[in-house]
């Protein structure tokens, strides 16, 4: 009996046995919780990494951020759906008619 505990091996064994056994139910729960501060980590070392660097001004352009040109929006009576009127006045889509 004593040669069972000489590693570390077989305890290892017996306690990931047990944790199957009696912990299942709590597994997703706890793998949800590690995964959420896994991310919290990531997120924290990232804002670490660009902390020294300046921020970006309003004219530069930065990933993420939606820019829009008159060219890009839909015209009266395009096949995307333009919301205006025939007389080229905007309606909101609440007074269509």
């Amino acid at each position: 009996m004593g040669r069972l505990f000489d590693g570390p091996w077989p305890i290892v064994i017996i306690i990931i046995v047990a944790l199957l056994l009696f912990a299942a139910p709590k597994l997703p729960a706890m793998a949800r919780s590690l995964g959420q501060s896994m991310r919290i980590i990531k997120s924290e070392v990232k804002e670490m990494k660009n902390d020294g660097k300046p921020e970006a001004k309003d004219g530069d352009p930065v990933e993420g951020k939606i820019v829009n040109h008159p060219q890009s929006r839909p015209q009266n009576g395009d096949a995307t759906g333009g919301t205006g009127s025939a007389d080229g006045t905007d309606v909101p889509p609440s007074n269509r008619v």
